[in-house]
């Protein structure tokens, strides 16, 4: 409700501020439509969310939570501030480094190994923040697909904490993963806003809390936490490293992602959607059950997960490349 509630403010505001995505040939819609709706994830994942962890988590400490609300904050309104005005990569990326590390410092302090070696953790586990930030905002360009990869991941990680017993973590994952439903009723085909990078960037750190938290307390979740997230992962991840193999700047606008390319041969945003929400109940989901199931076995389900999804996503794209060329395997883009 609180979702529902933000969202429709949001809507009001972009409308009266003009904050509108207009069309283009880097962008994936036909019309102007509002952005900057992320806002309603945002207010669920810290204004419910994190005092529901709280309140159920002898763990969760007024300093921890007060930290991860922080940084997930602090990447919201950088988020916010670019929906407004465009802002340079570095200092986007200086924000998202800073939020990253502070998460990681608040999983990482009562974490159960002696001295500095816990510490070591802080940086391989703040470049994978940073990955989730900027992973999930790549793959925010058609309407409802990030809506409801965050809605599936939340729900599958807070499956994941139950399982194990962790009732406030679990509570954090449901109440995010409603979050995300609310946000939906506004973004699903035809979208009526969009999220923005006001809740893109924060519910790709708000995933990636949750992981890390979940692995803090039972490593064996590593597995799991590490293939729900895993079609979203790979098309960003591969697509990046297209470009930047090819010459490309990263950063910039671009219609390349797998998602994106099914767009552009005329699938719909409504069937786009389906297509990768079906892979993520007929194949990530299984993947992720057996990796918690037997997780001596969850490194064989993890590279099953990553390597279908390169698989899908190489297959895909020629796919895609042949229908817009008529058979002529080369992009122009």
């Amino acid at each position: 409700m609180l979702s529902l509630l933000v969202t429709s403010l949001a809507l009001v505001y972009a409308r009266h501020r003009g904050l509108l995505d207009l069309p283009g040939k880097r962008r994936s819609h036909t019309q102007a439509t509002p952005r900057g709706g992320g806002v309603g994830i945002v207010a669920a994942v810290v204004l419910a969310g994190l005092p529901a962890w709280y309140g159920l988590e002898p763990a969760a400490s007024p300093v921890r939570v007060g930290a991860i609300a922080l940084a997930i904050l602090a990447v919201a309104l950088i988020g916010w501030r670019d929906d407004h005005a465009p802002l340079s990569v570095l200092s986007r990326l200086t924000v998202h480094v800073l939020a990253a590390l502070l998460v990681g410092a608040a999983v990482l302090a009562p974490g159960p190994w002696p001295g500095a070696f816990g510490w070591m953790a802080l940086l391989p586990l703040a470049v994978v923040l940073v990955g989730f930030i900027n992973a999930h905002n790549f793959m925010d360009g058609i309407d409802g697909i990030l809506g409801q990869q965050g809605l599936f991941v939340m729900l599958g990680y807070g499956l994941l904490a139950a399982w194990a017993g962790r009732t406030g973590l679990a509570a954090f994952a449901f109440v995010s993963a409603a979050g995300c439903l609310g946000f939906l009723f506004f973004n699903f085909p035809p979208a009526r806003i969009f999220m923005g990078d006001v809740g893109s960037g924060a519910l790709g750190l708000a995933l990636g809390t949750v992981a890390a938290l979940l692995v803090q307390r039972n490593p064996a979740l590593l597995w799991g936490c590490l293939i729900l997230p895993s079609a979203f992962l790979v098309d960003s991840g591969l697509t990046l490293a297209r470009r930047m193999l090819g010459g490309q700047r990263w950063y910039a606008p671009h219609r390349q992602h797998l998602y994106q390319w099914l767009v552009r041969v005329n699938w719909s945003h409504a069937r786009t959607d389906v297509a990768y929400m079906t892979w993520n109940l007929a194949v990530v989901a299984p993947l992720a059950w057996l990796a918690v199931r037997w997780p001596a076995r969850g490194v064989w389900c993890v590279l099953a997960a990553y390597a279908l999804a390169g698989a899908a996503w190489y297959v895909g794209k020629r796919a895609c490349l042949a229908a817009a060329t008529g058979g002529r395997l080369h992009e122009a883009a």
